[in-house]
């Protein structure tokens, strides 16, 4: 890309355009390139950065992937997030993403990852917001069904600075 620029999306087209794009067309070379498909559970997260797509090389605060669904997950059971040198613990409860106009369009869960093994493990600076789509519905009073094949996942390190993925500028920013 040129200087300048870089890649920036917000939670929205995060989930609109990259998450159903992968759901729908899930080979594309091109979105592949953009946001690779790549089990983050099986790299430590300082790991992460070299394995990113081609418009998050040499971004040094976050990095996007595509995650499978895990063989246990699609059993019933819970996800394992363990690495070899620690684990990655979610962190509050899962939140909505809203569209622009309101519309709920996905679920956000935050986490954190923590060396050593659980309880005793020791916090680090390495986080990760995983993104789960919803499905499509044409009824806005149904209850929301999240798909569980593919999600995406925002890796990034806690810099001390106040973090706003979603910046958008406001009117007297724009005029």
């Amino acid at each position: 890309m040129p200087p300048g620029y870089r890649f920036y999306p917000t939670e929205e087209e995060l989930i609109s355009f990259y998450l159903h794009h992968k759901l729908q067309h899930n080979n594309n070379i091109n979105i592949n390139c953009v946001i690779p498909l790549l089990d983050v559970y099986r790299f430590e997260p300082w790991q992460l950065p070299r394995h990113c797509g081609e418009l998050c090389h040499g971004d040094p605060e976050q990095w996007f992937f595509f995650v499978l669904r895990q063989e246990r997950e699609v059993r019933g059971g819970r996800p394992s997030r363990t690495t070899v040198s620690g684990y990655w613990k979610a962190t509050g409860s899962p939140s909505y993403v809203h569209s622009s106009d309101g519309r709920v369009i996905g679920v956000k869960k935050s986490m954190v990852f923590y060396k050593g093994r659980a309880p005793t493990g020791t916090k680090t600076k390495w986080k990760m917001n995983e993104y789960r789509a919803i499905f499509k519905d044409d009824v806005p009073t149904s209850i929301p069904k999240l798909r569980h094949e593919v999600s995406l996942c925002r890796v990034y390190v806690v810099s001390g600075s106040s973090r706003a993925f979603d910046r958008r500028p406001t009117a007297m920013e724009t005029s």
